[in-house]
């Protein structure tokens, strides 16, 4: 088994946000392959908040994004347990770099479920145009148009997007760990985003 450094230990806090001793049972547990730790220490996090999943949130903040050319705004409320931890720096830094993310992505809900169903319905008329145009048979069609919306909707779902400061993790990945970090359950309830001359 290969030696776990302190500079091994920093250099995964720095990459995953975790604590020391995670860190380095992480490490330890994948004989010192970084990119393995990474990815234990990402499924802990899941585990963990699964874990915290039914607890119920009370607290949390609004938190505001305005660019910088002043035409386009974000609000975006982020709940969690205790006010002990609306108030924290990591929190308050994770519901900003939610806010930035849907400032540039503009997400059409939260999750799959959010998406209004007439919104659904016309993207699949359109998905389903496509491809009777290209001469497909009705029955594959119905196959094409379903895994077009599968991608819709990892393209349009806050929690189903790829992180904009991080094309390796999903927004939900993201929310994950900050659950393990933190050590309550936390959730994106809501957002708006503004932009000049749009309804």
């Amino acid at each position: 088994m290969s030696t776990i450094s302190a500079t091994m230990v920093k250099e995964l806090r720095e990459k995953t946000g975790a604590g020391i001793m995670d860190c380095k049972g992480a490490l330890a547990e994948c004989d010192g392959d970084m990119s393995k730790a990474v990815d234990f220490l990402r499924k802990k996090g899941l585990a963990t908040a699964a874990k915290r999943a039914g607890r119920s949130m009370t607290e949390g903040i609004i938190e505001v994004y305005i660019h910088m050319n002043n035409k386009l705004g974000v609000l975006v409320e982020v709940n969690c347990e205790t006010d002990f931890v609306a108030k924290n720096d990591d929190f308050k830094e994770f519901a900003k770099n939610i806010a930035m993310h849907i400032a540039a992505t503009n997400p059409v809900g939260i999750r799959p479920e959010d998406v209004p169903e007439e919104t659904i319905n016309r993207e699949k008329e359109i998905y389903r145009g496509q491809v009777l145009e290209m001469g497909k048979p009705e029955k594959i069609a119905d196959k094409i148009v379903e895994g077009k919306m599968q991608k819709y909707f990892k393209e349009s779902c806050l929690m189903n997007q790829v992180y904009v400061r991080d094309p390796d993790i999903t927004v939900e990945d993201l929310l994950n760990e900050m659950i393990a970090k933190i050590g309550e359950n936390i959730s994106i309830k809501r957002f708006a985003r503004f932009r000049i001359g749009e309804l």
